[in-house]
C-alpha cells in the first residue's frame, strides 16, 4: 500500500470509504453514527485543493483509506480518517496519521489533535496505541472546544467523547 496526496478524481471514493467504515458502528449499537452522512464532496474538495487530504491506495491506485486535516489552534487536527473495512488491520490508519505527522512537522506544528469516541475500540483506545493522550477539560484549546460544541449540537454526546493530542518532535 502507498500513501499519497488525494487527487480530485479520488473524492467520490472517499465518501464511499467513509460510509463503508461508518457501517461498523451499527454492529456496536451506534446506528445514528453508522447512518451519518459522510463529509460532503465540497468539503472534501476543499481539503484536497488545500493539500490537506491523503489517501492509502492499493496496487491499482484505488483509494482504500483516507485522512483529511485542518489547522486548529496551531496544530494539525484530524478531521476524518477512514479505512475500508476489508483493508483494516493492515496499518493504513497509522500510515495515514504518520503522513499527517510528517506534513505537520515540516510546518513547525507542535502536535496532532482529534476528537473521538472514548470507548469504541477503533477510536479512543486505538489512538492511545498510536501515541495520543486524552486531554483533561482544562487542556482543551478553544478550537477543540468549538469542535466539541458542534459535536454536542449534532447529538454525538450520546456516547462518551474525548479530545486527544499527540506531540510532534521538531525535524
Amino acid at each position: 500500500m502507498v500513501i499519497r496526496p488525494a487527487r480530485p478524481e479520488d473524492i467520490h471514493s472517499l465518501r464511499e470509504i467513509e460510509s463503508a467504515a461508518g457501517r461498523l458502528f451499527e454492529q456496536i449499537g451506534m446506528r445514528e453514527v453508522a447512518d451519518d452522512e459522510p463529509l460532503s464532496e465540497v468539503s472534501l474538495r476543499a481539503f484536497q485543493a488545500d493539500g490537506r487530504a491523503w489517501v492509502a491506495v492499493d496496487f491499482s491506485d484505488r483509494p482504500v483509506g483516507y485522512l483529511v486535516a485542518e489547522v486548529l489552534d496551531g496544530n494539525a487536527h484530524i478531521e476524518q480518517v477512514s479505512v475500508r473495512p476489508e483493508n483494516m488491520r493492515q496499518g493504513l490508519g497509522r500510515a495515514l496519521i504518520d503522513a499527517l505527522a510528517a506534513w505537520a512537522t515540516q510546518r513547525g506544528m507542535p502536535a496532532l489533535t482529534l476528537t473521538t469516541f472514548a470507548h469504541v475500540p477503533w477510536n479512543g483506545p486505538y489512538y492511545e496505541r498510536l501515541g495520543f493522550d486524552r486531554l483533561a477539560e482544562s487542556d482543551i484549546t478553544p478550537g477543540l472546544q468549538h469542535k466539541r460544541d458542534q459535536e454536542r449540537a449534532n447529538g454525538l454526546d450520546r456516547w462518551p467523547r474525548v479530545c486527544m493530542r499527540r506531540p510532534l518532535r521538531p525535524s
